[in-house]
């Protein structure tokens, strides 16, 4: 479906619902982890020339003092406790600069290179597909959130129109896009990342979720974590 041209209308109401898992799509883990539930964040398999990188929140991997997490573990098309593209762990994390200095909330955003243990070789995109990634999106756009809260074992979605708040913030308003979502895709054109849930607010509150623009500083990252090899 090509939003632009057709056939996208915004959730009515305008409420995060239940929706289908999506190979591309999946929740990201932290086995061990202390006060964590078993899926603390959501991320998205991105188009990359190595095939083996997810976007998500810079805040699901790297929480100040207590540096980058050392267990993540990413299901794509996880629900109800599969993975039916099996589970697969990073082999390096990328973030801005000014995350890590003070978790400026305009930079909240991270690139992850996986691997699946087992399977060498093995690439994440053959297996899943991936979403296209969108620099200086036009805004607004119609879009929708997707991501997997704490306490279920499925997704949920919302469409509306993103919107820019200020000059390094997107928004999406939407109700019910709890904890655990962070890290989750804004697409619009039905494929093409525009955002993750993050930034203000920790990725928003009741009603609205933010994401960091994706500008010149994200485009940095990005060809910072393809580039390495």
């Amino acid at each position: 479906m090509h939003w632009r041209s057709g056939g996208w209308q915004p959730s009515d109401p305008l409420v995060a619902r239940p929706a289908a898992a999506e190979p591309a799509i999946g929740a990201l883990f932290s086995p061990g982890e202390d006060a964590d539930q078993d899926h603390h964040c959501s991320a998205s398999v991105v188009h990359s020339p190595g095939g083996d990188l997810v976007a998500t929140a810079a805040h699901c991997v790297y929480r100040g003092v207590l540096g980058f997490r050392t267990n993540l573990v990413f299901a794509p098309g996880y629900r109800d406790g599969t993975a039916p593209y099996g589970v697969w762990v990073p082999t390096r994390i990328d973030v801005d600069p000014r995350w890590i200095e003070d978790q400026d909330p305009d930079y909240d955003v991270a690139f992850l290179r996986l691997r699946r243990p087992g399977h060498p070789g093995e690439r994440l995109e053959d297996a899943t597909g991936a979403q296209t990634i969108r620099f200086g999106p036009g805004l607004p756009a119609p879009a929708r959130v997707v991501g997997y809260p704490n306490a279920t074992e499925y997704p949920v979605e919302c469409f509306n129109t993103a919107r820019a708040e200020g000059p390094a913030q997107l928004r999406l308003d939407c109700a019910d896009v709890p904890d655990g979502t962070s890290g989750g895709p804004v697409l619009t054109d039905a494929h093409t990342l525009i955002g993750v849930v993050g930034g203000r607010d920790g990725g928003g509150d009741e009603t609205t979720s933010y994401s960091s623009l994706f500008g010149d500083g994200v485009r940095a990252v990005y060809e910072r974590a393809v580039a390495a090899r």
